[in-house]
């Protein structure tokens, strides 16, 4: 039986050797991956989708939350972009913070767009007059220098540093600045839902300040009068979401209408306080904006010549309206009702 089964293979494998080969090689060349990733114009989603508000309001335009796509650094997407002019090649070591891998920067971005959505619910409930409780804070690890020296992993979230509680990042800065070089730090932490301690140690940066090697962010447990759920894919990642996020919470806490029946795509970070900032691929999301018919496109004020250089360019009929605050925003906004 087994016999035959052999024969039967070799002589398949002898008979069609080139196709076999020539299979392999274009698995190969597809699969391998060099130290490259490139960026194509991705798309826009409508957040009236992604958002789910108790009593909302309706609205008669829509805001879109526009994202970039990465395709892989394989030799034939590679060949590819050096002939598309919206597809761009970017260095794996400038995508990635130093030191980190490809599961580190997936777990960091999925932190991100956690904070995000914190920071855009907040934002929200706030400027609309809503009820809004905070009953936690917790401030996650969400990067590790290759100069640090501690036990820290990223998801731990710190409670207290030398048996000091730390509410924020700036609480953790002012107790690791006071300190000098080579301190050992003693951290309480979560992980894993168990509190354990774990040290740190301080050391000297480039800018002379002290440091342990971390970076923090934050989110947030919180009530609210009018129930939200804000729903995302688990390949979505990444924090340049939470304006548009915000914007669309917003409009559908309140009675008038934001978008005065227009179709809005927009990029830009947002912090509780309404702060927004900068992001990476204006190019992109403008250029599927344009695709998608948006009227209005907004992104951050530091993005914004940019964005209005390639509308220029491209003679796009699109309005671009910069950034800066989330007042900000509504203003320039308010300007779209009468035309």
């Amino acid at each position: 039986m087994f016999t035959k089964i052999y024969e039967f293979l070799k002589q398949f494998i002898k008979e069609n050797a080139k196709s076999l080969i020539a299979l392999l090689i274009i698995y190969l060349l597809f699969t391998i991956e060099l130290p490259f990733a490139i960026y194509t114009p991705g798309g826009a989603i409508n957040l009236a989708n992604r958002i789910e508000i108790e009593d909302a309001y309706p609205e008669d335009g829509s805001f879109n939350m526009a994202y970039v796509s990465m395709v892989r650094g394989s030799l034939p997407y590679l060949l590819i972009a050096r002939v598309l002019p919206d597809w761009d090649i970017e260095k794996v070591q400038n995508i990635r913070l130093d030191g980190e891998n490809a599961q580190e920067m997936q777990k960091r971005e999925r932190l991100d767009l956690e904070e995000s959505q914190d920071n855009a619910t907040i934002n929200a409930y706030q400027e609309a007059g809503e009820e809004l409780t905070i009953l936690n804070t917790y401030n996650t690890v969400s990067y590790i220098a290759n100069e640090a020296q501690t036990d820290l992993k990223v998801g731990d979230i710190i409670l207290e540093v030398n048996d000091q509680p730390i509410s924020s990042l700036s609480d953790l800065q002012s107790i690791i600045t006071a300190l000098n070089p080579k301190e050992t730090v003693k951290i309480h932490i979560k992980r894993d839902n168990k509190e354990k301690d774990v040290e740190a140690q301080t050391y000297e940066a480039e800018d002379h300040t002290i440091k342990i090697g971390v970076m923090l962010l934050t989110t947030y447990d919180f009530e609210t009068k009018k129930d939200i759920k804000i729903s995302s894919k688990a390949s979505e990642m990444g924090s340049s979401g939470g304006l548009m996020m915000s914007l669309e919470i917003y409009n559908r806490l309140t009675k008038e209408d934001i978008t005065h029946g227009q179709k809005i795509v927009g990029t830009g970070t947002i912090d509780i306080n309404g702060n927004i900032g900068e992001i990476g691929g204006v190019k992109y999301k403008l250029i599927d904006a344009v695709k998608k018919k948006a009227q209005v496109f907004i992104c951050p004020e530091e993005n914004y010549e940019e964005a209005l250089k390639i509308v220029q360019e491209k003679k796009y009929d699109i309005k671009i309206i910069s950034a800066h605050t989330f007042k900000e925003v509504l203003t320039k906004l308010e300007k779209l009702k009468n035309g």
